[in-house]
């Protein structure tokens, strides 16, 4: 189920939050819940909506049989992908009364951890891994392979939630055999009116920003809007209004590869990835000098002079159709097409301009030209390009 969380309006006296007035979607099946803890903490609203949900393999056939073939022939190299994965199956083969065998059979071969949540998996098993990659990256494990050598070796992949081809082919071509090893499988969510309402608020370009912690949360939210013949719209809306975030460069692929630019922080973490977020987000912010006050426009809020003034969606609607034209004047039929359902009168412009006016707590700042229309107050300038510059 979907949260939205709103952020309160900050006392005058007190540091407006970095990510006050910005909402955020989170997709994130797992850890969902901190991450939330983590964004609100700043000051940003939260729209939640796991695009994948997690289906454990303790009774699939194909992780029992990849487990009895090990036991049977054990593998000269186990490469762990992930912490969860790992531990996961090793409670399986516990509940099989394959346990020992398979800890023993690990316990010849040499471990490889992908990151340092696959290396405790690893040691809380009683395990030792031989080596992990500072990237955390799949594709370091395969180079550090194909670099020692694993022609005739027989190669243990624990799988992450899909298939990773390009690594398991990479190593048959040089001569491996590989036992594939699902743990789990990543699936649409059993519910898919939070994911649907997320992927409207994307297009509509009500989010600010949308974060992904796994690259199939990714190709889960990009299968759903071509489900929904969507996909233009999405995508026009992460190339230019809202950001994404992801937690590291795989996670990234699958929009890097539609030409979706994203951020993500160095280290592959929740915590760096929130940093990067709230780094990155503020500074697209639209900031303008009006009426002897500055003023920042954000997702769902104003900063008046780094006040939080929150401004209701038809508000808002109606300050960015001015600010896209700063000190020129825009028509009232203008502003009327760009009011959330707007009809065909319009009165419905002088009635949400009164309260726009009301929540910025400055009257003077949107100027009313008699019979034309309504515009920015924009301060002079030295530089007459720069006060009518686009938006």
């Amino acid at each position: 189920m979907d949260d939205l969380t709103s952020s309160r309006p900050t006392d005058r006296t007190e540091p407006v939050p970095p990510l006050a007035g910005f909402t955020i979607g989170i997709t994130a099946a797992r850890r969902a819940d901190e991450l939330a803890a983590l964004l609100q903490r700043r000051g940003a609203a939260v729209l939640r909506a796991p695009a994948l949900r997690i289906v454990p393999l303790t009774d699939d056939t194909e992780l029992l049989a990849a487990t009895r073939a090990l036991v049977a022939d054990p593998p000269d190299i186990a490469v762990a992908t992930t912490g969860i994965g790992f531990r996961g199956w090793i409670e399986a083969a516990e509940g099989w009364g394959l346990g020992d065998d398979l800890i023993d059979r690990l316990g010849k071969a040499v471990v490889l951890a992908r990151g340092p949540k696959a290396k405790g998996a690893i040691r809380a098993a009683g395990l030792r891994e031989e080596w992990s990659p500072e990237s955390e990256s799949s594709v370091e494990v395969l180079e550090r392979l194909l670099e020692q050598g694993v022609d005739g070796r027989r190669i243990a992949v624990q799988l992450h939630g899909a298939p990773l081809r390009d690594f398991v082919e990479s190593l048959k071509a040089a001569g491996a055999e590989v036992v594939e090893v699902p743990v789990y499988r990543w699936l649409p969510p059993a519910d898919l009116n939070p994911l649907d309402r997320l992927l409207d608020a994307c297009c509509a370009g009500a989010l600010d920003a949308v974060t992904f912690t796994s690259a199939p949360a990714a190709i889960s939210l990009l299968d759903r809007a071509e489900q929904r013949g969507l996909t233009a719209e999405l995508l026009h809306a992460l190339r230019r209004d809202v950001l994404p975030v992801c937690v590291g460069p795989v996670t990234a692929a699958p929009l890097e590869e539609l030409d979706v630019a994203t951020v993500w922080p160095e280290r592959m973490r929740l915590g760096a990835m929130v940093q990067t977020l709230t780094a990155q987000l503020p500074g697209r912010a639209r900031r303008l000098s009006v009426a002897g006050h500055l003023l920042e426009l954000r997702g769902q809020a104003v900063l008046v002079d780094g006040e939080l003034r929150p401004v209701p969606p038809a508000g808002m609607a109606l300050l960015r159709a001015l600010a896209k034209r700063p000190g020129w004047v825009v028509p009232r039929a203008e502003l009327l097409r760009a009011l959330p359902g707007s009809g065909n009168d319009e009165h419905a412009v002088e009635t949400a301009m009164a309260r726009l006016r009301s929540a910025l707590g400055a009257p003077r700042l949107v100027a009313t030209v008699v019979k034309r229309g309504y515009r920015l107050a924009l301060d002079p300038v030295a530089d007459p390009g720069e006060k009518y510059g686009a938006a």
